[in-house]
């Protein structure tokens, strides 16, 4: 598993999870957020940041909501999140998607490889298509009320 938060104010780098980690609540709290995610936002962002995240189970336990709104300035909860998720967040809607066209250009060897590759390729992306796709977001989520939660694309 690989993350990476992304703003009009800048990205973060890549955070890798080991394929041998069960991703379960308390280490996403303790590890991935506490550890690397939200320094690393705070770091692009201070504390001018909303976080949003989708409805996986390590997302919406309730020690993890806690602790994002005690240390994100603004946080979307599972709460206001869709069931089914379509996608809202840009990285998932727009910045995977340049990337693993990018990725796919040449043959990656390793694992070791492909990290290398994705850290590549992240700093190639211009800030101009992550701006592109923060701006999306109103008009994405818009779509997804007027879908009621449910699959949006055709209305875009």
């Amino acid at each position: 598993m690989v993350s990476v938060a992304v703003s009009k104010m800048g990205v973060t780098e890549l955070m890798f999870v080991d394929p041998r980690v069960k991703v379960n609540g308390q280490y996403y709290r303790n590890v991935l957020l506490s550890q690397h995610m939200i320094p690393a936002i705070k770091h692009v962002a201070r504390d001018t940041f909303v976080f949003q995240q989708d409805s996986a189970l390590a997302h919406r336990a309730r020690d993890t909501i806690q602790l994002l709104q005690r240390e994100t300035p603004d946080f979307i909860g599972p709460g206001l999140w869709p069931p089914n998720s379509p996608d809202l967040s840009p990285v998932d809607y727009k910045i995977w998607g340049v990337m693993q066209q990018r990725v796919d250009e040449s043959r990656i060897n390793s694992v070791d490889e492909l990290k290398q590759r994705l850290h590549d390729v992240l700093h190639g992306v211009q800030q101009h298509i992550i701006d592109l796709a923060v701006t999306q977001w109103r008009q994405r989520l818009t779509a997804c009320v007027r879908a009621h939660g449910r699959h949006f694309e055709h209305l875009l």
